[in-house]
């Protein structure tokens, strides 16, 4: 043959037949290629490839018409099954990836994006019986925000995990009745309101709002839902390559991802006209409302009561009536004030000034863990702490040598004690690229509100790993000051309780302005939900939260803990000898005004029947008889243990150090000094460690108003996880905060006010809290090789 291009067919010894053009030895230009199976391709070569537009067919039934590149389906394309299900959309290297539309066998039918095969990012999902989704994917599964609603009318917004409700939104009935609330794993989870129909509920746009994209993944949710993804079966081609294996052939196609509905309908008259969605917003659910000819049917009757309700893990446990009138005027005008505030839980959008503050933050961090990561890790030197101790850069708009462009104005980055900070960032077992994935992933950042009075912005990382928080002047002088010694301390105690510190950041625009920025571990990051948190100090003055301002995620203070918390002997004693050790350390540094967070995750009653969701539909969608598992008033529960202590399994816990994991796995002493596992039923087997998984009996006093004799006293009991962590750790006792304590003295005890000199307030606060976390009496019980 000649090297010039010519055509002809050939016949390979197996059988296969190509016409069409050659290159040399090649097929180039426009050819048929028959292999001996049956399966046939017609289209553009280039140099032995399927490169081009083309149509390949199987012996199975299977057909693609689209683009080919170096051998695999890439671009754009139609790939039609023999089960009659059909893809049209983009492709990469054989598979499914970016906007596509497909039609299943069953007649479902889902478009929007694709990823590895699967659907990933926006998309909606209309199932045949009529029902519908509009929101986020990952992975093939229902995740993060999104809207279904059906058949029946009943519509529910907000947040989803692995197909289930999991997060904070709203459920809107078919008779006009609404549930606002958060979902665990599918279940009601936390605190919520019900608005029967004809009651005046929140604005639903402003609802979305304030409340959607809170930041401790509040969930939402009360009717059955199983959305679980089935791999149908995709006829993969199969068959043998000849021309010396020139041409390129892979798997060509992966799972399909339909999905199976048994309860989502929407009206058939509704569609999606725009397949380039922005799911950010609210206006999801009235896009489904409006487009079925659907609205509000609430009256807005406001002699109509709601009722504000509390569920652990579905089993409703608490229920109050609430106020008829609303709030007084007063009480409104005070929230209309805080309406700023609120809109700082919100997810942070392009165009404002926060959006810019976080796209400089991202800039920053990356360049300096990318700068700082190379370097080889060495034992930190005096230098290496101080204000001088820093790396400086410009990030000009246009970009640089050294930065990239960026959409933000001109800024000067900061990085105070880049090397101390990488040996810690070492020392707290953090991967360098899974800490910039954290923070400077596309997901971004989420900024949250601030109940303090520091006045501190609070950014969240998107997967709840890490806190930046805002600092000032001085807050970041005594940072910095104190940071040799802490080193050292962290270094020589990785159980402490004390915040993880990751960097020390200043961005300064040309107009002068600065922000400085502190990165840190986020506590309070569990798969558990977190029913209460409260901020500790061990003082009373002051140290209260008004009722009227308390909602599901409000943090409370010290006058505001109704429980007693009993704990196995050793991990209590683990725990003391730790706060002593850390209260010491903040002593010796003069630190006063630090706090102990405390997050509580209540386990339900296990004798009570968990009300699953699919039981609301059997009853009704808010039935409050006996059967919803409400409680009575007058009943008394005493629950037996829904937490089990067994011995320790490194090969089944997750051990994987995180942004708030510490050292040792505790021992206990009910089960005769060994390290111990937190088997919580139905749920997985947690390790435990100082501050994260601690076991506890919470016991609250009941005050009733019908009791007759003074002799009677009657508890709440719950089993609850604790989680711990000592913050806001840099006040320093200096002269305005002596003059404070001594106006302060005047006025009130002045062992009662926060602000006391650093030895008094160490004590006073490990005082308070061994009044509060007690031994638990128990027997020996040692409990092995417990299945979950």
């Amino acid at each position: 043959m000649s090297t010039s291009e010519r055509t002809s067919e050939y016949i390979f010894r197996n059988g296969d037949v190509y016409l069409g053009n050659f290159k040399g030895v090649l097929p180039h230009g426009s050819g048929k290629y028959t292999w001996f199976d049956g399966t046939v391709y017609e289209g553009d070569w280039e140099e032995g490839k399927m490169t081009g537009k083309g149509k390949i067919s199987w012996n199975s039934g299977a057909a693609y018409v689209g683009e080919f590149s170096g051998g695999y389906l890439h671009g754009f394309g139609t790939l039609t099954n023999p089960n009659g299900s059909v893809y049209r959309g983009s492709w990469r290297l054989n598979i499914q990836y970016g906007f596509g539309k497909k039609q299943y066998q069953n007649l479902d039918y889902y478009e929007g994006l694709w990823k590895e095969g699967v659907h990933e990012g926006s998309g909606s999902y209309v199932w045949s019986n009529g029902n519908m989704y509009i929101g986020s994917w990952k992975s093939g599964k229902i995740c993060g925000r999104g809207v279904i609603k059906w058949s029946d009318g009943d519509l529910f917004d907000g947040f989803w995990l692995n197909g289930l409700r999991h997060g904070s939104g709203y459920y809107r009935f078919a008779d006009g009745s609404y549930y606002f609330g958060t979902w665990t794993k599918g279940l009601k989870d936390g605190r919520g309101t019900y608005y029967p129909t004809g009651s005046k509920s929140p604005d639903i746009k402003n609802w979305c709002s304030f409340n959607i994209h809170k930041v401790d993944r509040e969930g939402v949710l009360s009717r059955s839902l199983s959305v679980g993804l089935e791999e149908s079966k995709v006829i993969k081609p199969s068959f043998k390559r000849s021309l010396s294996e020139r041409i390129s052939f892979t798997k060509y196609v992966r799972g399909s991802g339909r999905i199976s509905s048994k309860s989502i309908s929407l009206d058939e008259d509704w569609s999606l006209n725009n397949t380039t969605i922005d799911f950010a917003t609210c206006d999801m659910s009235c896009m489904l409302s409006h487009s079925s000819g659907e609205g509000r049917k609430c009256t807005q009757d406001n002699d109509v009561v709601a009722y504000e309700r509390e569920y652990m893990q579905g089993i409703l446990i608490k229920e109050r009536i609430m106020n008829k009138a609303g709030p007084s005027g007063k009480s409104r005008k005070r929230c209309k004030g805080k309406e700023a505030t609120k809109k700082s839980c919100l997810n942070i959008s392009k165009g404002n000034r926060s959006y810019f503050l976080m796209l400089n933050l991202q800039l920053g961090i990356r360049y300096t863990v990318g700068k700082i990561t190379p370097v080889p890790l060495r034992e930190v030197r005096v230098s290496d702490f101080g204000e001088s101790a820093r790396i400086k850069m410009y990030f000009p708009r246009k970009g640089s040598q050294f930065t990239p462009p960026h959409k933000s104005s001109d800024f000067y980055w900061m990085d105070y004690c880049p090397m101390v900070f990488r040996n810690l960032r070492d020392m707290f077992k953090l991967d360098a690229a899974e800490y910039m994935i954290s923070i400077c992933g596309d997901n971004g950042l989420r900024e949250h509100s601030s109940s303090g009075k520091s006045g501190s912005i609070f950014y969240v990382s998107h997967d709840d790993k890490f806190v930046i928080k805002t600092l000032k002047r001085s807050e970041l002088e005594v940072l910095l000051k104190m940071l040799p010694n802490y080193y050292d301390y962290v270094k020589e105690h990785d159980n402490t309780l004390i915040t993880k510190f990751f960097g020390v950041h200043r961005i300064k625009w040309k107009c002068g302005k600065k922000v400085r920025f502190v990165v840190m571990g986020n506590m309070l990051r569990t798969e558990l939900r977190i029913h209460h948190r409260y901020d500790l100090k061990g003082s009373c003055q002051g140290r209260v939260t008004n009722k009227d301002h308390i909602a599901a995620n409000t943090t409370l203070k010290d006058r505001d803990l109704q429980y007693e918390f009993y704990m196995d002997r050793l991990l209590r004693e683990s725990l003391f000898k730790q706060i002593y050790l850390d209260c010491m350390f903040l002593e010796s540094q003069q630190i006063i005004d630090y706090s102990l967070l405390l997050g509580l995750h209540f386990r339900a009653p296990k004798h009570l029947k968990p009300l699953q969701e699919s039981q609301d539909l059997l009853q009704g969608p808010e039935n409050t008889s006996a059967g919803s598992g409400k409680a009575s008033p007058g009943d008394l529960y005493v629950p037996p243990k829904g937490l089990l202590l067994v011995t320790h399994e490194p090969n089944i816990v997750n051990t994987t150090p995180g942004s708030h994991i510490r050292g040792n796995t505790l021992r206990a002493f009910s089960l005769g000094d060994r390290e111990v596992d937190l088997l919580l039923p139905d749920t997985g087997r947690l390790r435990v460690q100082l501050g994260v998984n601690m076991p506890a009996r919470a016991s609250c006093k009941l005050l009733r108003d019908n009791i007759d004799s003074a002799e009677v006293e009657l508890f709440e009991v719950y089993d609850v996880i604790l989680f711990l962590g000592i913050i806001d750790i840099l006040q320093e006792y200096n002269i305005k905060k002596k003059a404070e304590h001594a106006y302060k003295s005047i006025q009130f005890d002045s062992t009662s006010i926060s602000v006391v000199e650093p030895k008094f307030y160490s004590r006073r606060l490990i005082n308070f809290l061994e009044s509060v976390i007690l031994v638990e009496n128990e027997e020996v019980v040692i409990v092995e090789n417990e299945e979950v």
